[in-house]
């Protein structure tokens, strides 16, 4: 058995089932508890209008958790970021930047998708993506596409699932108010964490 456990091929001790066990009789035990003094206090009502509220909370965490519902509000896996295409990809990034709190339009262009955000501070934001595996063509920029009033952008940010190598970063460097997101950074991005976090204190 100990060799089992040491190789994963055996389930956990008991010990290490015994919090979330112990959580769980705590949670029933309190919620029969509640329903009952309800019961006692208001009659039948209290534990109908009980197991209603409990089973409305459920359906709501269920249809929370339903992944068109998570992906709407920004929320991806790595592997849904890795089955999008450019175009989905650029969805995504909206999305999230939404749930951020950005307000986010899509820009035309001709080769791939361009998005341009704004956030309550009014700080502009211009993003472009990079497709895995493709050098940034010539370590330049795609034309900054004008906005309102011609401003430039407060910020770039390159989109890319993959890895940038270090001839990438310098070139962000050189390029100045220019940021790579590259997969790792995505990744966390996706799992809920704040694009002003992960860049901190470029933004």
């Amino acid at each position: 058995m100990r060799r089992l456990r040491a190789e994963g091929l055996y389930g956990p001790r008991f010990r290490d089932v015994l919090p979330g066990l112990a959580g769980a009789v705590l949670v029933v035990c309190s919620t029969v508890a509640g329903l009952a003094a309800g019961y006692r206090a208001v009659g039948i009502l209290a534990p109908v209008g009980g197991v209603a509220l409990l089973a409305l909370v459920v359906a709501t965490e269920i249809r929370r958790r339903r992944p068109g519902a998570r992906r709407r509000r920004g929320y991806y896996t790595a592997d849904e970021l890795h089955e999008l295409d450019i175009q989905g990809l650029a969805l995504a990034v909206a999305r999230m930047l939404r749930r951020d709190g950005w307000r986010v339009r899509l820009l035309p262009a001709p080769d791939r998708p361009r998005l341009s955000a704004r956030d309550a501070d009014g700080r502009r934001l211009d993003v472009a993506f990079r497709p895995v595996a493709e050098p940034l063509p010539d370590e330049d920029l795609p034309a900054p596409h004008s906005t309102r009033g011609n401003a430039e952008p407060d910020l770039r940010l390159v989109v890319h699932r993959g890895t940038f190598r270090a001839r990438d970063v310098r070139w962000a460097r050189r390029q100045g108010k220019t940021w790579l997101l590259d997969g790792s950074a995505l990744g966390r991005w996706a799992k809920g964490v704040r694009l002003d976090d992960i860049l901190s204190p470029g933004l």
